[in-house]
Protein backbone atom coordinates (compact mmCIF):
# COMPACT_ATOMS: atom_id res chain seq x y z
CA UNK A 1 0.00 0.00 0.00
CA UNK A 2 1.32 3.45 -0.95
CA UNK A 3 2.13 5.85 1.89
CA UNK A 4 -0.34 8.66 2.49
CA UNK A 5 0.23 11.96 0.68
CA UNK A 6 -0.22 14.48 3.51
CA UNK A 7 -2.25 17.64 3.14
CA UNK A 8 0.69 19.60 4.56
CA UNK A 9 4.04 18.88 6.21
CA UNK A 10 5.21 21.48 8.72
CA UNK A 11 8.04 19.25 9.93
CA UNK A 12 9.86 19.55 6.60
CA UNK A 13 9.90 23.34 6.84
CA UNK A 14 11.02 23.18 10.47
CA UNK A 15 13.95 20.94 9.59
CA UNK A 16 15.06 23.43 6.95
CA UNK A 17 15.32 26.36 9.38
CA UNK A 18 16.07 24.48 12.62
CA UNK A 19 19.71 25.63 12.82
CA UNK A 20 18.83 29.32 12.49
CA UNK A 21 16.04 28.98 15.06
CA UNK A 22 18.34 27.22 17.53
CA UNK A 23 20.89 30.02 17.22
CA UNK A 24 18.26 32.72 17.62
CA UNK A 25 16.73 31.03 20.64
CA UNK A 26 20.14 30.70 22.29
CA UNK A 27 20.66 34.45 21.94
CA UNK A 28 17.17 35.13 23.25
CA UNK A 29 17.54 32.80 26.22
CA UNK A 30 20.77 34.54 27.12
CA UNK A 31 19.11 37.96 26.99
CA UNK A 32 15.82 36.87 28.66
CA UNK A 33 13.96 39.56 26.65
CA UNK A 34 10.87 37.44 26.02
CA UNK A 35 8.39 40.32 25.56
CA UNK A 36 9.35 42.95 23.01
CA UNK A 37 13.02 43.75 22.66
CA UNK A 38 15.49 43.28 19.84
CA UNK A 39 14.05 40.04 18.43
CA UNK A 40 10.60 41.55 17.91
CA UNK A 41 11.98 44.80 16.51
CA UNK A 42 14.21 42.89 14.09
CA UNK A 43 11.28 40.94 12.72
CA UNK A 44 9.00 43.97 12.52
CA UNK A 45 11.58 45.84 10.47
CA UNK A 46 12.22 42.87 8.20
CA UNK A 47 8.50 42.21 7.66
CA UNK A 48 7.74 45.87 6.89
CA UNK A 49 10.55 45.92 4.35
CA UNK A 50 9.42 42.64 2.77
CA UNK A 51 5.83 43.88 2.41
CA UNK A 52 6.89 47.26 1.04
CA UNK A 53 5.36 49.07 3.99
CA UNK A 54 6.84 51.73 6.26
CA UNK A 55 5.71 50.11 9.51
CA UNK A 56 4.96 46.65 10.90
CA UNK A 57 3.49 46.01 14.35
CA UNK A 58 3.72 42.49 15.75
CA UNK A 59 0.64 41.24 17.60
CA UNK A 60 -0.56 38.00 19.15
CA UNK A 61 -2.52 36.61 16.20
CA UNK A 62 -4.25 37.50 12.94
CA UNK A 63 -7.69 38.06 14.46
CA UNK A 64 -6.22 40.62 16.86
CA UNK A 65 -4.48 42.27 13.91
CA UNK A 66 -7.86 42.91 12.29
CA UNK A 67 -9.59 43.97 15.51
CA UNK A 68 -6.80 46.31 16.56
CA UNK A 69 -6.73 47.90 13.12
CA UNK A 70 -10.48 48.53 13.18
CA UNK A 71 -10.34 50.02 16.68
CA UNK A 72 -7.29 52.14 15.82
CA UNK A 73 -9.18 53.53 12.81
CA UNK A 74 -12.03 54.56 15.09
CA UNK A 75 -14.48 51.98 13.74
CA UNK A 76 -17.02 50.68 16.26
CA UNK A 77 -20.69 50.79 17.28
CA UNK A 78 -22.98 52.14 14.58
CA UNK A 79 -20.49 51.43 11.80
CA UNK A 80 -20.71 48.72 9.13
CA UNK A 81 -17.72 46.86 7.73
CA UNK A 82 -18.14 44.90 4.50
CA UNK A 83 -16.72 41.36 4.63
CA UNK A 84 -16.89 38.68 1.92
CA UNK A 85 -19.01 35.74 3.09
CA UNK A 86 -16.48 33.29 1.64
CA UNK A 87 -13.73 33.57 4.23
CA UNK A 88 -12.60 32.13 7.54
CA UNK A 89 -14.89 33.34 10.31
CA UNK A 90 -12.15 35.47 11.93
CA UNK A 91 -12.64 38.15 9.25
CA UNK A 92 -16.18 38.76 10.51
CA UNK A 93 -15.39 37.95 14.12
CA UNK A 94 -12.93 40.84 14.36
CA UNK A 95 -15.61 43.27 13.18
CA UNK A 96 -18.01 42.17 15.91
CA UNK A 97 -15.26 42.24 18.54
CA UNK A 98 -14.52 45.84 17.54
CA UNK A 99 -18.18 46.71 18.19
CA UNK A 100 -19.10 47.23 14.53
CA UNK A 101 -21.54 45.35 12.29
CA UNK A 102 -20.36 43.01 9.52
CA UNK A 103 -22.19 43.39 6.23
CA UNK A 104 -21.63 40.34 4.07
CA UNK A 105 -20.89 40.50 0.35
CA UNK A 106 -20.83 37.79 -2.29
CA UNK A 107 -17.77 36.90 -4.37
CA UNK A 108 -16.66 36.18 -7.92
CA UNK A 109 -17.62 32.72 -9.25
CA UNK A 110 -14.20 32.53 -10.92
CA UNK A 111 -11.87 33.53 -8.08
CA UNK A 112 -14.19 33.27 -5.04
CA UNK A 113 -12.81 36.69 -4.02
CA UNK A 114 -14.50 40.05 -3.55
CA UNK A 115 -15.17 42.08 -6.70
CA UNK A 116 -15.80 45.82 -7.15
CA UNK A 117 -19.43 45.10 -8.08
CA UNK A 118 -19.93 42.96 -4.95
CA UNK A 119 -18.41 45.75 -2.87
CA UNK A 120 -20.50 48.46 -4.48
CA UNK A 121 -23.71 46.46 -3.95
CA UNK A 122 -22.99 46.06 -0.23
CA UNK A 123 -22.17 49.71 0.57
CA UNK A 124 -24.73 51.60 2.69
CA UNK A 125 -24.79 54.95 4.41
CA UNK A 126 -23.27 53.31 7.50
CA UNK A 127 -20.32 51.67 5.73
CA UNK A 128 -16.98 52.77 7.18
CA UNK A 129 -14.63 50.11 5.85
CA UNK A 130 -14.24 46.99 3.74
CA UNK A 131 -12.06 44.03 4.64
CA UNK A 132 -10.70 42.63 1.37
CA UNK A 133 -9.67 39.03 2.01
CA UNK A 134 -6.83 37.55 -0.05
CA UNK A 135 -8.25 34.07 0.40
CA UNK A 136 -6.22 30.96 -0.52
CA UNK A 137 -3.17 33.21 -1.02
CA UNK A 138 -4.70 34.97 -4.05
CA UNK A 139 -5.40 38.69 -4.53
CA UNK A 140 -8.43 40.26 -6.26
CA UNK A 141 -8.41 43.35 -8.49
CA UNK A 142 -7.04 45.75 -5.90
CA UNK A 143 -6.97 48.78 -8.21
CA UNK A 144 -10.68 48.51 -8.96
CA UNK A 145 -11.56 47.74 -5.35
CA UNK A 146 -9.55 50.73 -4.16
CA UNK A 147 -11.31 53.01 -6.66
CA UNK A 148 -14.71 51.76 -5.54
CA UNK A 149 -13.83 52.20 -1.86
CA UNK A 150 -12.36 55.67 -2.40
CA UNK A 151 -15.37 56.80 -4.40
CA UNK A 152 -17.63 55.83 -1.48
CA UNK A 153 -15.31 57.22 1.20
CA UNK A 154 -14.74 53.73 2.59
CA UNK A 155 -11.49 52.60 4.23
CA UNK A 156 -9.85 49.52 2.69
CA UNK A 157 -8.26 46.98 5.02
CA UNK A 158 -6.45 43.91 3.68
CA UNK A 159 -6.93 40.57 5.39
CA UNK A 160 -3.73 39.00 4.10
CA UNK A 161 -3.66 36.15 6.62
CA UNK A 162 -3.20 33.61 3.81
CA UNK A 163 -1.24 35.75 1.37
CA UNK A 164 2.32 36.24 2.64
CA UNK A 165 4.27 37.44 -0.40
CA UNK A 166 1.37 37.57 -2.88
CA UNK A 167 1.37 40.54 -5.25
CA UNK A 168 -1.05 42.68 -7.22
CA UNK A 169 0.73 44.24 -10.23
CA UNK A 170 4.02 43.99 -8.36
CA UNK A 171 2.77 45.38 -5.02
CA UNK A 172 2.88 43.04 -2.05
CA UNK A 173 -0.20 42.01 -0.13
CA UNK A 174 -0.73 44.33 2.82
CA UNK A 175 0.78 47.41 1.19
CA UNK A 176 -2.23 48.68 -0.77
CA UNK A 177 -4.95 49.45 1.80
CA UNK A 178 -4.89 51.59 4.93
CA UNK A 179 -3.42 48.52 6.63
CA UNK A 180 -2.62 44.89 5.94
CA UNK A 181 -3.35 42.26 8.59
CA UNK A 182 -1.44 38.99 8.79
CA UNK A 183 -1.68 35.75 10.72
CA UNK A 184 1.40 33.64 11.34
CA UNK A 185 -0.53 30.57 12.48
CA UNK A 186 1.81 27.55 12.08
CA UNK A 187 0.18 26.30 8.87
CA UNK A 188 0.48 29.62 7.02
CA UNK A 189 3.07 30.22 4.26
CA UNK A 190 5.03 32.12 6.92
CA UNK A 191 4.12 30.36 10.14
CA UNK A 192 5.29 30.67 13.72
CA UNK A 193 5.59 27.85 16.26
CA UNK A 194 2.26 28.97 17.73
CA UNK A 195 -0.08 31.93 17.33
CA UNK A 196 1.32 35.23 16.05
CA UNK A 197 0.28 38.10 13.79
CA UNK A 198 1.18 41.55 12.49
CA UNK A 199 -0.23 44.73 10.96
CA UNK A 200 1.64 46.61 8.23
CA UNK A 201 0.84 50.17 7.19
CA UNK A 202 2.27 53.31 5.61
CA UNK A 203 0.49 55.44 8.25
CA UNK A 204 2.85 56.30 11.12
CA UNK A 205 0.02 57.53 13.36
CA UNK A 206 -2.00 54.36 12.79
CA UNK A 207 1.04 52.20 13.59
CA UNK A 208 1.68 54.18 16.77
CA UNK A 209 -1.92 53.77 17.89
CA UNK A 210 -1.86 50.01 17.25
CA UNK A 211 1.41 49.72 19.20
CA UNK A 212 -0.33 51.32 22.15
CA UNK A 213 -3.56 49.33 21.82
CA UNK A 214 -1.72 45.99 21.64
CA UNK A 215 0.01 46.80 24.96
CA UNK A 216 -2.87 47.74 27.28
CA UNK A 217 -3.16 51.23 25.77
CA UNK A 218 0.19 52.28 27.23
CA UNK A 219 1.79 55.55 26.27
CA UNK A 220 4.77 54.56 24.16
CA UNK A 221 7.89 54.65 26.33
CA UNK A 222 5.96 54.59 29.61
CA UNK A 223 5.08 51.57 31.73
CA UNK A 224 2.30 52.94 33.90
CA UNK A 225 0.60 55.64 31.81
CA UNK A 226 -2.36 54.43 29.77
CA UNK A 227 -4.10 56.80 27.35
CA UNK A 228 -6.29 54.19 25.62
CA UNK A 229 -8.37 51.17 26.55
CA UNK A 230 -6.23 48.53 24.94
CA UNK A 231 -5.65 44.79 25.16
CA UNK A 232 -2.82 42.36 25.67
CA UNK A 233 -1.81 41.30 22.17
CA UNK A 234 1.97 41.34 21.98
CA UNK A 235 4.12 39.25 19.66
CA UNK A 236 6.31 36.93 21.76
CA UNK A 237 10.02 37.27 21.11
CA UNK A 238 10.28 33.49 20.78
CA UNK A 239 7.89 33.59 17.84
CA UNK A 240 9.70 36.58 16.31
CA UNK A 241 12.91 34.52 16.22
CA UNK A 242 11.12 31.73 14.33
CA UNK A 243 9.52 34.15 11.88
CA UNK A 244 12.79 35.91 11.15
CA UNK A 245 14.43 32.57 10.36
CA UNK A 246 11.55 31.47 8.13
CA UNK A 247 11.26 34.79 6.31
CA UNK A 248 14.59 34.09 4.62
CA UNK A 249 13.01 31.03 2.97
CA UNK A 250 9.57 32.45 2.20
CA UNK A 251 10.14 33.39 -1.45
CA UNK A 252 11.63 29.98 -2.27
CA UNK A 253 8.77 28.22 -0.48
CA UNK A 254 6.21 30.33 -2.34
CA UNK A 255 7.84 29.53 -5.67
CA UNK A 256 7.54 25.83 -4.85
CA UNK A 257 3.83 26.28 -4.12
CA UNK A 258 3.34 28.17 -7.40
CA UNK A 259 5.05 25.38 -9.32
CA UNK A 260 2.80 22.75 -7.74
CA UNK A 261 -0.32 24.78 -8.53
CA UNK A 262 0.78 25.11 -12.16
CA UNK A 263 1.11 21.33 -12.44
CA UNK A 264 -2.30 20.79 -10.90
CA UNK A 265 -3.87 23.21 -13.37
CA UNK A 266 -2.24 21.46 -16.33
CA UNK A 267 -3.35 18.02 -15.12
CA UNK A 268 -6.96 19.06 -14.56
CA UNK A 269 -7.42 21.35 -17.56
CA UNK A 270 -9.40 18.84 -19.69
CA UNK A 271 -11.70 17.51 -16.95
CA UNK A 272 -14.74 18.44 -14.87
CA UNK A 273 -12.68 19.56 -11.89
CA UNK A 274 -12.15 23.33 -11.88
CA UNK A 275 -9.31 24.98 -10.01
CA UNK A 276 -10.25 28.35 -8.55
CA UNK A 277 -8.98 30.96 -11.01
CA UNK A 278 -6.42 33.72 -10.48
CA UNK A 279 -7.24 37.36 -11.19
CA UNK A 280 -5.17 38.69 -14.13
CA UNK A 281 -2.54 41.00 -12.65
CA UNK A 282 -2.23 39.00 -9.44
CA UNK A 283 0.54 36.58 -8.50
CA UNK A 284 -0.74 34.29 -5.81
CA UNK A 285 1.22 32.24 -3.31
CA UNK A 286 -1.17 29.30 -3.03
CA UNK A 287 -1.60 28.90 0.67
CA UNK A 288 -4.28 26.51 -0.52
CA UNK A 289 -4.84 24.71 -3.82
CA UNK A 290 -8.62 24.89 -4.10
CA UNK A 291 -10.77 23.13 -6.67
CA UNK A 292 -14.52 22.94 -7.17
CA UNK A 293 -15.76 19.38 -7.53
CA UNK A 294 -19.21 17.88 -7.93
CA UNK A 295 -20.30 15.33 -5.33
CA UNK A 296 -17.52 16.49 -3.01
CA UNK A 297 -18.23 14.16 -0.09
CA UNK A 298 -17.88 11.08 -2.26
CA UNK A 299 -14.80 12.40 -4.06
CA UNK A 300 -13.12 13.27 -0.76
CA UNK A 301 -13.98 9.86 0.70
CA UNK A 302 -12.51 8.04 -2.30
CA UNK A 303 -9.35 10.17 -2.28
CA UNK A 304 -8.91 9.33 1.40
CA UNK A 305 -9.20 5.64 0.52
CA UNK A 306 -6.47 6.18 -2.09
CA UNK A 307 -4.18 7.75 0.51
CA UNK A 308 -4.67 11.41 -0.48
CA UNK A 309 -5.35 13.85 2.36
CA UNK A 310 -7.57 16.82 1.51
CA UNK A 311 -9.32 19.69 3.31
CA UNK A 312 -12.38 21.93 2.92
CA UNK A 313 -11.97 25.72 3.11
CA UNK A 314 -14.72 26.57 3.98
CA UNK A 315 -17.86 24.41 4.27
CA UNK A 316 -20.15 27.09 5.77
CA UNK A 317 -20.19 30.72 4.54
CA UNK A 318 -19.90 33.29 7.33
CA UNK A 319 -23.44 34.62 6.91
CA UNK A 320 -24.79 31.11 7.57
CA UNK A 321 -22.78 30.54 10.75
CA UNK A 322 -25.07 30.66 13.80
CA UNK A 323 -23.62 33.77 15.53
CA UNK A 324 -23.60 35.75 12.27
CA UNK A 325 -26.99 34.86 10.78
CA UNK A 326 -28.46 37.97 12.43
CA UNK A 327 -26.24 40.10 10.20
CA UNK A 328 -27.32 38.39 6.94
CA UNK A 329 -29.38 40.58 4.63
CA UNK A 330 -30.22 37.96 2.00
CA UNK A 331 -28.86 35.01 0.03
CA UNK A 332 -25.34 35.12 -1.37
CA UNK A 333 -25.58 32.48 -4.10
CA UNK A 334 -21.95 32.25 -5.22
CA UNK A 335 -20.59 31.80 -1.71
CA UNK A 336 -23.34 29.32 -0.87
CA UNK A 337 -22.77 27.22 -3.99
CA UNK A 338 -18.99 27.23 -3.57
CA UNK A 339 -19.20 26.07 0.04
CA UNK A 340 -20.69 22.77 -1.14
CA UNK A 341 -18.02 22.20 -3.81
CA UNK A 342 -14.63 23.52 -2.68
CA UNK A 343 -11.95 20.92 -1.99
CA UNK A 344 -8.37 21.76 -0.99
CA UNK A 345 -5.66 19.49 -2.39
CA UNK A 346 -2.23 18.83 -0.84
CA UNK A 347 0.16 21.74 -1.32
CA UNK A 348 3.27 22.62 0.64
CA UNK A 349 6.84 23.53 -0.37
CA UNK A 350 8.28 20.06 0.14
CA UNK A 351 5.60 18.14 -1.77
CA UNK A 352 7.58 15.95 -4.18
CA UNK A 353 6.98 15.70 -7.93
CA UNK A 354 5.92 12.08 -7.62
CA UNK A 355 3.42 13.03 -4.91
CA UNK A 356 1.96 15.81 -7.08
CA UNK A 357 1.57 13.32 -9.91
CA UNK A 358 -0.05 10.82 -7.58
CA UNK A 359 -2.58 13.38 -6.33
CA UNK A 360 -3.48 14.35 -9.89
CA UNK A 361 -3.84 10.72 -10.98
CA UNK A 362 -6.01 9.91 -7.97
CA UNK A 363 -8.29 12.88 -8.59
CA UNK A 364 -8.69 12.05 -12.28
CA UNK A 365 -9.30 8.38 -11.49
CA UNK A 366 -11.98 9.28 -8.95
CA UNK A 367 -13.73 11.69 -11.30
CA UNK A 368 -13.58 9.24 -14.20
CA UNK A 369 -15.19 6.55 -12.04
CA UNK A 370 -17.93 8.99 -11.17
CA UNK A 371 -18.59 9.73 -14.85
CA UNK A 372 -18.92 6.00 -15.58
CA UNK A 373 -21.42 5.65 -12.72
CA UNK A 374 -23.49 8.55 -14.07
CA UNK A 375 -23.65 6.97 -17.54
Amino acid sequence: MNPVVPFTDLAAMTREIRGAVDQGWERLLASSRFIGGEAVEEFEQAWASYCGAAHAVGVANGTDALQLTLVALGIGPGDEVIVPANTFVASAEAVVLAGATPRFADVSPRTLLLTPDDLDAAITGRTRAVIVVHLYGQMPDMDALRRTADRAGVLLIEDAAQAHGATWRGRRAGSIGQAGCFSFYPGKNLGAFGDAGAVVTADADLAKRIRSLRDHGRVIGSHYRHDLVGMNSRLDALQAVVLTAKLRRLDAWNEARQSIATRYRAAFAPGPLRMVEDEPGARGVYHLAVARVPDRARVQQELTALGIETGIHYPIPCHQQVPYQRFATGPLPVSEAASAEVLSLPIFPHLRDDQVARVAEAVLETLAAREVQLV
